[in-house]
């Protein structure tokens, strides 16, 4: 009998010990911001405490698939996600689309360069991007300048870099003449200014999911992060931060 009542006192400990575990969230480097000034707040509602890996929405997918022990991944796009999702990692019914954000043409601070559209960026010397063949600021950069008929103009000026914040330092540091990256980004920067704000029926539809996962430590917690960050509150400090809320389909009616 003392010897099963130990084995439950183990198991309990062992359930407290894994209770205290962090909510360890994967999340594109566009929402560091929003994310950072949240934590307390989630943690003040929910008692789980949360750390952050951001990057890259494309490496923090393959991170996932390969084993990673993330409780919640907000991606940059919806195709990170995807192979997730095949990978029968994200908890059924968690996944939501929660915020949207614009692309912007930024140069440095002291530029005098004026563009007017994708167009001006042709001619350039140096256009830097977020990886356009991966990253997902990239990819929808890409997506705007091939439907306005320029990318193979502009691709062989282009400098990649890991993701959207090496593109905006890059801009920054004046090593490019110009750069596109989101808006929430370059407003973190007093350093470059917006030449050009894309349209919105011009740019892809941009969308920004966020999914629990089931491998992680603190699996619970996960799904109180995302249920969180569709929270009224969660929703203001995106806004206040530049996103936008999630368009809706073509085809679709507003919610």
């Amino acid at each position: 009998m003392r010897l099963s009542w130990l084995g439950l006192l183990v198991a309990v400990w062992a359930g407290a010990a894994r209770a205290e575990d962090p909510v360890l969230v994967f999340a594109a480097s566009s929402t560091t911001e929003a994310l950072q000034a949240l934590a307390p707040a989630f943690q003040r509602e929910t008692g789980h405490r949360v750390r952050f890996a951001f990057g890259a929405s494309s490496d923090l997918s393959r991170q996932v698939v390969a084993g990673a022990p993330a409780d919640a991944f907000l991606s940059a796009d919806e195709a990170k996600l995807e192979p997730v999702e095949r990978a029968g990692l994200a908890r059924p019914g968690s996944r939501v689309d929660l915020v949207s954000n614009r692309l912007v043409v930024i140069v440095p601070v002291a530029s005098t360069l004026e563009v007017k559209g994708a167009a001006g960026l042709k001619g350039l010397r140096r256009v830097v991007l977020a990886e356009p063949a991966a990253v997902p600021a990239g990819v929808y950069a890409k997506a705007w300048l091939t439907q306005a008929g320029v990318w193979k103009d502009v691709a062989p000026t282009v400098v990649p870099t890991a993701d959207v914040r090496a593109a905006l330092a890059a801009v920054a540091a004046g090593r490019v003449d110009a750069g596109v990256v989101y808006a929430t980004d370059a407003s973190q920067s007093k350093k470059v200014r917006v030449a050009f704000t894309v349209p919105e029926g011009e740019a892809p539809r941009i969308v920004y999911p966020a999914v629990a996962l089931t491998r992680g430590k603190a699996p619970e917690g996960g799904l109180a992060f995302v249920r969180f960050l569709q929270t009224e509150g969660a929703r203001a400090e995106f806004r206040q931060r530049g996103f936008l809320d999630v368009s809706p389909r073509k085809g679709q009616p507003s919610p």
